[in-house]
């Protein structure tokens, strides 16, 4: 775990822990399985800097104790850079199982993703975080910064996965706009506009190095991805508007998928990817 003289820093924590499971899998991927069992458990390492009496990640001081002064709401505090507690606790795009598990369940979870969206971030709170500004937020969900962007798509590893295309859909107008100023936070690397891109699509990588992509809700009612192969992968969305956000049914190639995910080999072999769109959400849509 990162230190300095003053305790950990929660974000690089969380960061690194990501970073050592993708090391991990490209070990496993050259069969180097003795640098896979090294990083694969480093990768465990967000689990020391989450404190279960208060259900969120703690900065930790060297004599291993929990920080005292600690605000879960403070974007400028020590053991966060650019961020503050309530999104960097989410901040386990690795194993999502395993961080709903560690919050306490499912549906402790989701009351937690729900209440995000919904809380309403008094701007003393980032009023002196450079990077984040009341453009870039929905409730005390911070868009308009990278660390966030997983978080729309974590209801699809719980029992009410339909909230993920609510949240997409909600998110992508208010934070894109075709205005001079229609970006709501920093492009930084182009991540807001690859956000954009994947999500309008209907699907998003929440941990590259997965071979997985979350589905989400298709913006676009069709689409046309030009493969390195010379082969086609297209998007249909039957039906999409701006009310019909809810996923009825998915098929690829004419096969019904029941699934909240695809796979990367799926989509680069070419094909036919088609969502039919409705009003309300298909509650049994994807099987647990």
């Amino acid at each position: 775990m990162p230190e300095d003289k003053n305790g950990s820093s929660v974000s690089k924590t969380l960061e690194y822990a990501y970073d050592d499971w993708s090391i991990a899998q490209m070990a496993k991927k050259l069969n180097r399985m003795d640098i896979y069992e090294e990083f694969i458990k480093r990768s465990q390492n967000y689990k020391n800097v989450f404190d279960a009496s208060i259900g969120f990640m703690r900065p930790k001081l060297n004599d291993g104790s929990f920080m005292k002064e600690f605000d879960v709401l403070s974007t400028n505090q020590r053991g966060y850079i650019e961020g503050n507690s309530w999104n960097y606790s989410l901040y386990v795009p690795q194993d999502p199982a395993a961080l709903i598990e560690m919050m306490g369940g499912d549906k402790r979870f989701v009351k937690h993703l729900d209440s995000l969206f919904s809380f309403d971030l008094p701007e003393k709170y980032f009023a002196e975080t450079e990077d984040i500004s009341k453009e870039g937020i929905i409730g005390n969900y911070v868009h308009g910064n990278e660390p966030s962007h997983h978080v729309a798509y974590l209801f699809n590893w719980t029992a009410q996965p339909w909230k993920t295309q609510e949240k997409v859909r909600m998110i992508l107008p208010r934070m894109y706009k075709p205005t001079v100023d229609g970006l709501g936070g920093n492009d930084d690397c182009g991540q807001m506009s690859a956000w954009y891109i994947f999500s309008s699509l209907g699907f998003y990588p929440v941990a590259p190095g997965s071979d997985e992509y979350a589905i989400g809700s298709p913006a676009v009612k069709s689409a046309v991805l030009q493969l390195e192969s010379g082969r086609t992968f297209s998007i249909q969305a039957i039906n999409q508007s701006d009310k019909n956000i809810y996923i009825q049914k998915i098929s690829l190639n004419g096969t019904s998928i029941n699934r909240s995910y695809l796979k990367h080999a799926e989509i680069m072999e070419g094909g036919k990817l088609v969502f039919v769109m409705g009003a309300k959400p298909n509650k049994k849509l994807f099987s647990k």
